[in-house]
């Protein structure tokens, strides 16, 4: 597949708000004391990371001005589906940064309930936004059977992994940069922990992909039995929307090379980093675990696209 650099930015944006959003709930459904100003600091980057990403979705569209009608198919689409999702999640972080901004000048710690038995309300409905909206976005993709390399639920986890990693690198990075150390010492090993959990699984679907046996081959596709059957050309005279949209034009050895990259850069080197953290008890390392794991994170994502052979592409691909 051949994917647009927006659907890029907007899953490994909104992934890693997600992702921080979790952490600052299950801290506040912890009672972790953070600062109030530090959680509203961090809601604020969580929004513009989610607003950017909704920004991002936008560009790959056509008609731009008719994006409205994505949710009219919200019974059978995962994609309409995840467009009301969205919107709807980034409305509740809104509000959870509004309520805890009207007690930020308190000199109570944030994990203090609020003077209400419904203070762990909002944290737990962020709590379970999130987790929808990675299935709603993963599902896009795992639901399409006849890619044999999304079809699975390994597609679910990884999204959400990937996505609870970065988060919480981001949110320990921010906690560095503000100098509370209290998310650090919280949350600083389980963040080491998920990283690797997420390398681990990531690995699993890297070996599960490479082994697939497709059930469509140039076989098939032509009738001709020959075992020694090989495509030398697409199946037309010029380029199209075919050949654009549905095969990455990169070659074996960049694909080889991203593959080794993105798992260095976005979980190898962050969590060597995360152990020198929680050794030096420095936030410099948390720092630079999420400046070296960004650009490994849209890696990934591009690997992730790159990775999925389409069936139309035995008749609209170039192979030598």
């Amino acid at each position: 597949m051949h994917p647009a650099f927006s659907i890029l930015f907007f899953t490994t944006l909104a992934g890693a708000a997600q992702g921080l959003v979790v952490l600052l709930a299950l801290s506040a459904l912890g009672r972790v004391p953070l600062a109030p100003n530090f959680v509203v600091m961090a809601l604020e980057v969580a929004e513009v990371l989610l607003i950017a990403g909704l920004g991002a979705s936008f560009l790959h569209l056509g008609r731009k001005m008719q994006a409205w009608r994505a949710v009219l198919m919200w019974r059978t689409s995962w994609m309409s589906r995840e467009v009301i999702v969205l919107p709807a999640f980034i409305v509740l972080v809104a509000v959870w940064w509004y309520s805890i901004r009207a007690f930020a000048k308190m000199p109570t710690p944030i994990a203090t309930p609020l003077p209400s038995q419904w203070w762990w309300l909002l944290p737990a409905l962020v709590l379970a936004g999130a987790l929808v909206l990675w299935y709603c976005t993963a599902m896009i993709y795992a639901c399409l059977r006849f890619i044999e390399e999304w079809a699975h639920p390994l597609t679910i986890i990884n999204f959400t992994l990937i996505g609870l990693s970065s988060g919480m690198v981001l949110g320990c990075a921010l906690a560095a940069l503000k100098g509370d150390v209290v998310l650090i010492q919280s949350s600083g090993l389980s963040t080491l922990v998920i990283t690797l959990l997420a390398w681990a699984v990531r690995g699993v679907s890297l070996r599960r992909n490479a082994g697939i046996k497709h059930k469509s081959t140039l076989q098939s596709a032509t009738g001709i039995q020959s075992p020694k059957l090989v495509q030398k050309a697409m199946g037309m005279s010029a380029g199209s929307f075919n050949t654009r949209e549905f095969f990455h034009g990169a070659k074996a050895a960049t694909v080889r090379n991203v593959k080794v990259g993105f798992q260095v850069l976005a979980f190898g080197l962050p969590a060597l980093l995360m152990v020198w953290g929680l050794l030096s008890h420095t936030g410099l390392p948390w720092v630079l675990a999420m400046i070296v794991q960004a650009p490994g994170l849209i890696a990934e994502r591009w690997f992730f696209f790159a990775q999925a052979k389409h069936p139309q592409n035995l008749y609209y691909q170039v192979v030598s």
